[in-house]
């Protein structure tokens, strides 16, 4: 499937502004993929496919998840802004016939992030926080450290997710947790 049968397809999923973040993200990803050695390509598709289902209604989020066969924990269930992740690679791989494991995962791990992440799943992790959109207090920050290392740009946006869940007392997924243990062991 070519890129641009992907912006006709999102284009039709999704608002005017999310699916100029998309474009935005997607953008920022294949940036980030030359810099990092991953594809270009692959993670300007991957950036692109991020939010497919960010605008879906829950119902249909859920549907997609539950057609995947994947089971959502407790924590994944009470919290209905993750579902866009895991419904977005459970839709590109079922319903769009996406068989890249790279970019099926890319798309799922982009909100909680996860231990052993790909370069390419950090690329768009990071492209999503980076976004030329994106604008929100401690972004430039995020772009300068995007700019330097992979590691620290992963640190700083894993320490701005849990931080951000607990100054409003919501759980952290384990993933995103995992991802941050992760990380700490990791000095590139």
């Amino acid at each position: 499937m070519t890129d641009e049968k992907i912006k006709d397809i999102i284009k039709s999923r999704l608002s005017e502004k999310r699916y100029q973040h998309s474009l935005a993200v997607a953008d920022e990803a294949k940036i980030l993929a030359d810099r990092y050695g991953c594809d270009p390509d692959k993670a300007y598709t991957a950036g692109l496919l991020h939010d497919i289902m960010k605008c879906a209604p829950v119902d249909e989020q859920l549907a997609a998840v539950d057609r995947s066969g994947v089971a959502m924990t407790e924590l994944e269930i009470s919290a209905p802004k993750l579902y866009h992740a895991m419904a977005g690679a459970a839709y590109i791989e079922h319903e769009l016939g996406i068989t890249d494991r790279e970019i099926i995962d890319a798309v799922r791990y982009h909100t909680t992030a996860r231990a052993g992440m790909s370069t390419l799943e950090k690329v768009i992790y990071l492209a999503d926080f980076t976004s030329a959109d994106r604008d929100y207090d401690g972004v430039d920050e995020m772009r300068a450290a995007v700019r330097r290392t992979l590691h620290e740009a992963m640190m700083i946006a894993l320490k701005f997710s849990i931080s951000d869940l607990l100054g409003c007392e919501r759980a952290v997924h384990p993933d995103t947790l995992a991802a941050y243990n992760a990380e700490t062991f990791c000095k590139k």
